[in-house]
């Protein structure tokens, strides 16, 4: 199944309606973890549409490709039926505002995320002052989470399956060979 990227030149999502509010949760999900999707359980309850937006960074090798994260995270978010997932390139606060979006929304797990998310929301609020900030924070089993410990687990052959979803733990296990 293939994706579609979303850039500055692009247009819009269709069906998306006029007057629905709409909120982007943008990240490299490499890969989504259960934290992840706790926060995209909450802002499907907030929100009426939540796009998902995997970033498009070259300057980062991820393990999964644009079109593995892509899919990976459609599967783990299925049951939502609010939520669209798409990878985009370019400006947050341009794509964003190119959708039609009226918040963008942000993990926090611990008081060491705050910091950097609040220069950001300062920054993206200053860039785009009709595009609200939405922190949320997961649920407490969560707060420890992070694809990059959840990565690390794995390629020391750790047990993942607590920690992502179910095609999350195939695709490491393909990915890096890990035991069953």
């Amino acid at each position: 199944m293939g994706f579609e990227i979303f850039d500055l030149a692009g247009g819009g999502l269709r069906g998306v309606e006029k007057g629905m509010r709409l909120a982007i949760y943008p990240g490299s999900f490499d890969p989504i973890t259960n934290g992840h999707v706790d926060v995209i359980s909450r802002a499907a309850s907030l929100f009426d549409e939540v796009l998902v937006a995997v970033a498009i960074n070259d300057a980062k090798q991820g393990l999964f490709t644009m079109e593995e994260r892509v899919e990976m995270i459609r599967a783990a978010t299925g049951r939502f039926p609010n939520v669209k997932v798409v990878a985009f390139e370019g400006l947050l606060v341009e794509f964003a505002r190119k959708q039609g979006a009226v918040a963008v929304v942000r993990g926090l797990r611990a008081v060491s995320d705050f910091e950097f998310e609040f220069q950001m929301a300062l920054m993206n609020r200053k860039l785009e002052p009709a595009i609200e900030t939405v922190f949320l924070t997961p649920r407490e089993e969560y707060t420890y989470l992070s694809s990059r410990i959840v990565k690390e687990i794995a390629r020391l052959g750790g047990p993942v399956d607590a920690f992502v979803p179910g095609p999350v733990v195939e695709g490491l296990r393909k990915r890096l060979r890990m035991g069953g």
